[in-house]
């Protein structure tokens, strides 16, 4: 009586490691299908509250869409989005009340649409600037 138990015994737990490897070799194959998809096509990222702060951008592919987290910077610029990086000469001279200066496309993230050149605007600043590398302030603390 002792041996058919231990024999039954035996046999469950080889039974239940089968079926657990089954289940993980189908939990793989489920991962493949959704990575053979190579052209992701990322859409724009759309904050959750406001104009800007953490949100969330669309991902599709054939038949397959996805949801992943962003994060939309509170200083970007409307005019040409958070996913194109441009790179800036200097500003020009104060004409009319405002300056402007032009950027370069140097990056664009997730395929975004992006313009190849593009010019901002600013409002002239009434203030003077102040000269760089004045007198330091004396630092506080113990002297030895």
């Amino acid at each position: 009586m002792r041996g058919i138990f231990s024999v039954t015994i035996i046999l469950l737990v080889a039974f239940t490691i089968a079926v657990e490897a089954v289940k993980k070799k189908e939990k793989g194959k489920e991962v493949k299908a959704e990575s053979d998809c190579s052209e992701w096509q990322y859409g724009r990222c759309v904050p959750s509250s406001g104009d800007c702060g953490v949100g969330v951008r669309e991902a599709t592919c054939n038949e397959q869409t996805k949801r992943h987290q962003c994060k939309v910077p509170c200083n970007w610029k409307k005019d040409f989005g958070a996913d194109c990086k441009y790179k800036f000469g200097r500003w020009g001279e104060c004409e009319a009340g405002t300056r402007s200066r032009s950027g370069v496309l140097r990056k664009s993230l997730f395929n975004a649409d992006c313009q190849q050149t593009i010019k901002v605007n600013k409002p002239c600043n009434p203030k003077t600037p102040k000269p760089k590398g004045g007198e330091k302030k004396a630092k506080k603390g113990k002297e030895n």
